[in-house]
């Protein structure tokens, strides 16, 4: 592992969550419910389903506590590595087992940090169907309870200037969850329980999704 590659500290999310605020309220407008559920301290994985390309930015402006997120290693392009890196975001390979990416990110949970992670693995639908392995594995290996996120925007795509975005000062709201834990009472770690695991996870993220549909109206 390099220098360049180690567990990111607190201050640059810190940073990043003060330019989030600034860039997500001045161009929408954020309506955040749920926020007290993050725990104030210790290690916690925010769950976050992917519809648009601002989910993460939205997450880092709107969460209580400064987050890192796994970002796809195809965004570190130019000057946008070292601003990602600056602002503690971690760079994972989606297409290996990036073991430095995974050391990374337990390592920062070890440290009582907040990990962000999008469980379907790329933007999508945003209804948590199908989800990776790896929240389950992070989850199950650190402890760290998970807290459910939704991102709820605009749906129509005829009013987007950019495909992907929702439209400039349209209302976007960001509903936190209970956390809870994804492991079992044994805390095994074999597969069958990260599989296990998953689907106790699915069913709390895709339960939180359909609450806070009915909640806001989306």
């Amino acid at each position: 592992m390099t220098a360049s590659d180690s567990v990111p500290g607190p201050g640059g999310a810190a940073v990043g969550r003060r330019i989030g605020i600034g860039l997500m309220y001045g161009l929408w407008k954020p309506r955040v419910l749920g926020a007290w559920r993050v725990p104030v301290g210790g290690p916690v994985i925010l769950a976050v389903n992917h519809s648009h390309n601002v989910d993460g930015p939205m997450i880092i402006g709107t969460s209580p506590r400064p987050v890192h997120f796994l970002v796809k290693k195809e965004a570190f392009i130019g000057p946008m590595d070292p601003f990602l890196r600056g602002i503690g975001q971690l760079k994972v390979d989606r297409t290996i087992a990036d073991r430095t990416a995974v050391t990374n990110a337990l390592g920062l949970l070890a440290r009582g940090g907040v990990l962000g992670i999008f469980p379907e693995g790329t933007r999508g639908e945003g209804d948590f169907a199908s989800l990776r392995s790896g929240l389950a594995y992070f989850a199950v290996r650190s402890g760290a309870p998970v807290v459910p996120v939704a991102v709820l925007g605009s749906t129509d795509r005829r009013s987007r200037l950019i495909a992907g975005v929702p439209p400039l000062r349209s209302r976007i709201d960001v509903v936190y969850g209970e956390s809870f834990e994804a492991g079992d009472s044994a805390g095994k770690r074999t597969r069958t329980a990260l599989d296990a695991a998953t689907v106790r996870i699915q069913q709390r993220l895709t339960g939180h999704l359909a609450d806070a549909r009915r909640l806001t109206g989306h």
